[in-house]
Order: C-alpha cells, then structure tokens, then sequence
C-alpha cells in the first residue's frame, strides 16, 4: 500500500507555521493505523465523522481541536433582509481588510490548537485573505459609505469573512450577509455553501436567520510531531 496518497501536503500552512503540515485523507481505520505508525517530523490534521470512533486518534497522540459544519442555502430558502445604506464593493484596500481580519478568527482550529503560535495562526488568516483579493473574490461589507468587514466567495462557497469590531453585536450583519448573498446568487448560483466552526454560535444564528440549513459535520483532530 502506498500511503503517500493519505497523506497530503498543505504549503500554504508550512509557509505560515515553519514546519512541514499536512491532511490526512481517508475512512478506514486499517488504514490509519498503517499511516500512524509512519509518520515523520510535522504537523498533521484529520478530519473524520463525529460517529468515528476517536479510539485510534487517542491511542495516537491526536487531540481533539473542532467540529466543522456546512451551512447551505438554496435561493428560494433564502431570507433576505435590507437596510438602507448597505452594500457591497470590491473598490477596497487589502490593508484596510489586512486591519480587520488580523485577530478576527478566534473560532479557527489553529488558533484552538495549543500546540500553534496564535500570532502565526492570524497571520495564516491574513495569508488566505490576500490570496482570495487577489483572485478578486471578496467583497468589503459598506455602511453609508465606510468599510465595515469583508466577504470572500471562491464560486458558490462562503470561504471567509469578518466585520471590524465596531459593527460587531449590533445585529448589522444579516444586512451585509443579504447583499453579498444575493450577489452571488445574481451569478445564476442555485446553492450557496459554507463551512463554520460549531462552537462559532454567532455566525451559527447568522446563517440560520438567512436560511441556511446544516449539514456533513467533521471533527477535526491534530498532532504535532516533532
């Protein structure tokens, strides 16, 4: 068996954190158990069904981070709702999005790793914003004008997204969601899809106040071998 095809290397991730990372892919336990016994050097992550049994993650060092869920939304489900000086615009700078994403994702399961820097977990988040800028696909969230967060969509999935403090908690954000959603949706996209820590209960509530159903919870595991 080659267990090369398990074990998939995330760069985007080695660049952050220094250190080789990788996902490991499969549902067997035979097969984790083989590729377990092999493991070098790096950081590793493995996503499975919460029904699982978590027996051999345990009996192998991983340790549990978080439980992941897709939100999804077809367009006749969808609730809107609107506000009178709230759009959308690609006509933002990266650094002024640069000033609201540093620190804005707390829920992430690098920042919940205990073994990872959380500066370097923001500024893996800081990464992933300019990639998606840069291929065009995010959204600033305007309020009469002034930026107050961001939106990215890579086709039909929610990737990322974040609102500057100061219009946090004031249930502004179903206003920004609305537009942005329906802009994508403008696109002749029947579904939209997204994925979202559990323990996120805000953006949670967000997505249900939309619409949004959910679906294919994961639980998400590491280890850091060193």
């Amino acid at each position: 068996m080659d267990i090369s095809e398990y074990i998939l290397p995330t760069p985007w991730d080695s660049k952050v954190f220094g250190f080789d990372t990788f996902e490991i892919v499969s549902k067997s336990e035979e097969i984790f158990n083989s590729v377990f016994k092999v493991l070098q050097p790096g950081h590793y992550t493995v996503k499975v069904n919460p029904l699982f049994s978590k027996k051999i993650l345990h009996e192998y060092g991983f340790y549990y981070c978080d439980t992941l869920i897709e939100p999804y939304c077809n367009r006749n489900s969808f609730v809107e709702y609107v506000k009178a000086g709230i759009q959308i615009s690609k006509l933002v700078s990266i650094d002024d999005l640069i000033k609201i994403s540093h620190g804005a994702f707390i829920h992430g399961r690098f920042h919940k790793d205990f073994n990872l820097d959380r500066n370097l977990a923001d500024l893996r988040y800081d990464l992933w914003l300019k990639e998606i800028y840069n291929s065009q696909n995010v959204f600033g969230l305007m309020s009469d004008g002034q930026i107050a967060g961001f939106w990215g969509c890579v086709e039909n999935k929610i990737v990322l997204h974040a609102l500057s403090e100061e219009y946090r908690g004031r249930g502004m954000a179903k206003y920004f969601w609305s537009a942005a959603c329906q802009e994508v949706f403008s696109q002749k996209y029947q579904e939209l899809t997204s994925s979202i820590s559990a323990s996120n209960i805000s953006v949670l509530n967000l997505y249900s106040s939309l619409g949004f159903k959910f679906r294919n919870p994961v639980d998400v595991y590491h280890i850091l071998v060193k």
